[in-house]
């Protein structure tokens, strides 16, 4: 029991921006923000997959910061638990998980039933839902771009958690029905190739690949940014 008291513990990934918006990390989620507001000025980004190439790298972490940052600047933000495998949002946010997305694509509950508001301002979530038997069916499906279609009405962006690309299909199949993906690389432990394998397989999808993330990147001290920035936690 402790041991699983333990993991959950660490699946509960902690949302910086909203504990401590004025760190050097949340500055750097900022600046991942800015980045999507620009990436593409033709087309307006509204539905974001976050994905990475193998599990442990910071893709749930950084799907929860991100969608924080986008609800601060004052836009109405909903995260999706894309992750039908190994779900964690409901965790990091410190909610049930009994009705999610996968009882709406099922047709067991309506997308109201499956939206809960967070303790942020601005931003909802739609937890995974019961982990059912067929995840990348149900995401290829047409009640899946149904869904993606009313919740952009419904919101200014729809970030999605999605399964690592190189592990499922999954994470391919959510790109392909969304305006962009994301693709985070943890630094020191992903391998260049299979970075450079996760990139092919999301422009394989046909989405656009928006930019990437380096994550758990050692910032020297000396560091104009970390002086910047590095002591204001407040």
């Amino acid at each position: 029991m402790a041991k699983k008291k333990q993991s959950l513990q660490q699946t509960a990934r902690k949302v910086i921006t909203h504990t401590t918006p004025k760190s050097f990390v949340s500055e750097q989620f900022r600046t991942l923000r800015t980045n999507v507001n620009f990436a593409s000025p033709d087309l307006e980004l509204r539905s974001i997959v976050v994905t990475s190439a193998a599990p442990g790298e910071g893709k749930s972490t950084t799907s929860a910061n991100l969608a924080t940052v986008f609800a601060q600047e004052g836009k109405n933000v909903l995260l999706v638990d894309g992750d039908m495998r190994k779900p964690t949002t409901h965790y990091t946010f410190h909610m049930p998980n009994t009705i999610g997305l996968s009882n709406v694509l099922t047709r067991q509950a309506t997308v109201e039933d499956a939206i809960r508001p967070t303790t942020i301002e601005r931003l909802d979530l739609m937890t995974c839902g019961p982990i059912p038997p067929n995840p990348a069916e149900l995401l290829a499906s047409n009640a899946m771009g149904m869904l993606i279609s009313d919740l952009k009405k419904r919101y200014d962006v729809v970030i999605f958690d999605a399964p690592p690309v190189l592990s499922v299909t999954d994470g391919q199949v959510l790109a392909n029905k969304c305006d962009g993906a994301i693709l985070v690389v943890n630094s020191g432990s992903t391998e260049k190739e299979m970075a450079a394998k996760a990139k092919e397989a999301i422009e394989a999808s046909n989405s656009k690949l928006i930019g990437a993330v380096l994550n758990n990147f050692e910032l020297a001290k000396d560091s104009y940014y970390y002086q910047y920035y590095g002591n204001a936690e407040e």
